[in-house]
């Protein structure tokens, strides 16, 4: 089996024991020949001093401000390919991995190198054989969909296969796809910049895979969840982004724009829908924004 330089960056926000907890996955991991980066994004306990007694091994690397999802990563990124990382994993500190997931990856980026991108088959945490996302597709409309959502795992994704998005939470990199195609886009911040990135390779001619065989359990994003109106802002405004940058159809976008303007309307004068004024709020700001081109963090 080969065993190229394998760089893993976690993201930790602020959460102490899921960081701790998926060191302790990462450490269990059958996969050798790797290195773990810690980016420490502002984080307000004792986390540091304790991965530093615990795991002298690991680099950690302090941010200065929050820069949101692409521009804390790229830091690790950046960091992984000037000590010759030939893949880089980008994870969530939320995440708990199987210890073959990471060999299970890198044996099918191996097997051609044409596979510039790929990803694990993410589970939701509270309910182990739940599927949170077996990849990504978006199909002729650009919409953007995970394979095999909130069902249950009884086998239906038996073997690798091409997909055209990964899901960020875990996501294996090839460094020449980020020499050939570049970084994160910061003016992203959070949300959809991982189909972008993804949207980029495959235009320049890597191919995406979901790897089924590497299992991994996210804490995030229960079946249940609800996100908060800055997430609302955020995927509104980035999949218009999106459209525009890669210049989607006009069907697509015209989709995109009809489906924003029907829930803004429905969030305005249905009384039942009261409690979603917040949302609505934040999706007129991100369709404003996306109009005057500015991007980055929400305004406050």
């Amino acid at each position: 089996m080969s065993t190229p330089r394998l760089f893993v960056i976690v993201l930790s926000n602020n959460r102490r024991d899921d960081t701790l907890a998926c060191i302790e996955s990462l450490r269990r991991s059958d996969y050798k020949n790797m290195k773990i980066i810690l980016l420490d994004n502002l984080s307000t306990d004792d986390l540091i001093d304790v991965v530093y007694q615990r795991y002298p091994d690991i680099e950690i690397i302090s941010l200065k401000e929050n820069l949101g999802y692409a521009g804390n990563n790229n830091i690790g990124i950046k960091a992984a390919l000037e000590q010759g990382a030939e893949w880089l994993f980008v994870l969530n500190d939320d995440t708990i991995l199987d210890p073959s997931c990471l060999s299970s990856l890198i044996n099918v980026g191996e097997s051609d190198g044409n596979i510039g991108i790929l990803g694990p088959m993410v589970y939701h945490f509270d309910e182990p054989q739940v599927i949170q996302s077996a990849g990504g597709t978006l199909g002729k409309y650009w919409l953007s969909t995970h394979m095999g959502k909130d069902e249950v795992d009884r086998g239906q994704f038996q073997t690798a296969h091409e997909v055209e998005w990964i899901s960020g939470c875990a996501i294996l990199v090839r460094r020449t796809v980020i020499e050939k195609v570049g970084l994160l886009d910061v003016d992203y911040f959070l949300y959809w910049e991982e189909t972008e990135w993804c949207i980029r390779a495959s235009r320049a001619g890597w191919r995406i895979y979901h790897v089924p065989q590497a299992k991994l359990w996210h804490k995030g994003v229960q079946r249940k969840y609800q996100p908060k109106p800055y997430v609302t802002y955020y995927v509104t405004r980035n999949r218009l982004f999106t459209l525009a940058k890669h210049k989607a159809p006009w069907t697509a976008r015209c989709i995109a724009f009809m489906e924003i303007l029907k829930t803004l309307l429905s969030w305005s004068i249905r009384p039942k829908w009261i409690s979603q004024r917040d949302h609505r709020n934040a999706m007129w700001k991100a369709l404003v924004d996306y109009w005057h081109h500015r991007y980055g963090p929400m305004p406050s």
